[in-house]
Formats: structure tokens, sequence, C-alpha cells
């Protein structure tokens, strides 16, 4: 199958009847791309498409946690993304505390727990009590996880693991003839969480932008043309359909 498109007639109703209850993904990443574009094509500022970009992540959230998806991931902010002009940066930090200022009653009403994947303690001090907050007033929740990468990338991820690993190695505190892959795991920002079972990217682009690296394994791709701002929740369906269309074989016949 091709990239991911809603087709004429296809509503939220007619889209759920054909969602497998018994055979839904744990884990669902998203790299949320095509806000600039989705601004640029309607010749307003890129900050225009981060907010209406932030509305999709409201009811993407809504919708994976209605399901009753375990885990929801999205990718906010990456450590390439520094690179990005100071006004945008900071723009961004802003829609992300507004978020969770907007957000944060109804998610915890909800039973959703927050929790960060990346470099919190780099993180501009205003953005980083927000974020502390919201962990902190979710953390005993158990509805769904919802993950948000903030100044993640996936080979910092793997190279901090590594050097947490060989501390404890060094303090007696594992063996380094019981390390294995699920041992490693616990050293990664997504310990005791299932690894992604579908990876969604929005905007027509088809590469991973160092996510996940580790633990998308044998995670199935989903794409679509779809700016971010535009991902509703009838696309997030029709790609959980996808996802439950592939035969996963992990190595297998």
């Amino acid at each position: 199958m091709g990239k991911i498109e809603l087709e004429k007639g296809e509503t939220v109703d007619s889209l759920l009847k054909k969602i497998d209850m018994d055979r839904l993904p744990e884990h669902i990443a998203i790299i949320m791309d095509g806000n600039g574009r989705w601004a640029k094509k309607r010749f307003l500022p890129r900050t225009a498409g981060h907010r209406k970009g932030v509305e999709r992540v409201k009811d993407i959230v809504k919708a994976a946690g209605n399901l009753g998806i375990k885990y929801l991931t999205v990718y906010a902010f990456s450590t390439e993304n520094w690179k990005r002009p100071k006004d945008e940066v900071n723009s961004l930090m802003t829609l992300l505390i507004e978020f969770l200022n907007k957000e944060l009653e109804e998610m915890h009403s909800n039973n959703i727990k927050i929790k960060v994947l990346g470099d919190l303690k780099s993180m501009p001090l205003r953005v980083r009590d927000e974020v502390e907050k919201s962990i902190e007033k979710t953390k005993n929740n158990t509805k769904m996880v919802f993950n948000i990468a903030l100044n993640y990338g996936g080979r910092q991820e793997i190279l901090e693991g590594i050097k947490r690993t060989v501390t404890d190695i060094n303090n007696n505190k594992i063996k380094i003839e019981d390390l294995d892959e699920e041992l490693f795991g616990n050293y990664l920002y997504t310990a005791n969480q299932a690894d992604p079972d579908i990876l969604i990217r929005t905007s027509g682009e088809e590469r991973i932008s160092n996510f996940l690296l580790y633990q998308m394994a044998y995670t199935e791709f989903v794409f679509t043309d779809v700016f971010w701002p535009d991902f509703k929740e009838e696309i997030f369906y029709k790609c959980i359909i996808e996802f439950q269309h592939r035969k996963r074989r992990f190595g297998g016949i």
C-alpha cells in the first residue's frame, strides 16, 4: 500500500468499525512533520503552522487514549532543532508551555501519564519547570503513557545509555556477562516501555531523523503526505488499519 490518505466518504465512525480492537498496537510513535510547509502554503508565518500543529497533538492524544493505546510518543523537538532561527525556537518553547498549561488538567483527569524522552536538564528553565510539574502531577496515572521527545536525539540516547551501563558495571551494580538487549533497554529513556509497533511520519518525508534508533528495530513504518496540522483523527485511524494489515515476522517466515 502507498502513502496513507483519506478517501471520499471515510468518517471517524466508518474507520473505527474497521479497526480490530483485539490487535491494537501497544506503542505508536509519530514524527510530526510539515508545520512550516503547511504555513507557507497559506502565506502564514511558520509559527502559525506550529500553533496549528499543537491542536493536532491534543486531538491525537485523546484519540489514542480512547482507543486504549498504552504508549504514544511524539517527536516534539530534536537535538538538531536548536539550529533553527532563534525566534522559531523560542516560539516552540512557548507553545510547549502553553500546551502543558492548557491540557495538563484534562490529561491528568483522563489518567494519562506524561513522560519526557530527552535531555531535559539542558532545556530553558521555564520549560524545564513546566515539564517537571506535568511529570510529577501525572506520575501515578495508568491509562496511557504520553511520551514527549524533547531535546531528543537517538544517537545521543544510545551513547548516554552506554555511559550509564559502563558506570554500573564499574561500580559492580551489574555484571558485564549479564548484559543483554533487555537489560540495556533499562538504560534508555524508554525503560520499561514496549518498543514502538508503528512509526507514523507526516508530510511525505520517509526517514526516521535520529528518532528512537534502538527501539525501532522491528517497527512498521507508515507514511502520509498530509502535513501534521491537517493530520486528523480519521487519518490516524487509517494508519492503524494499515498497520493491522501488515504481517510482522520479526525475522521469521
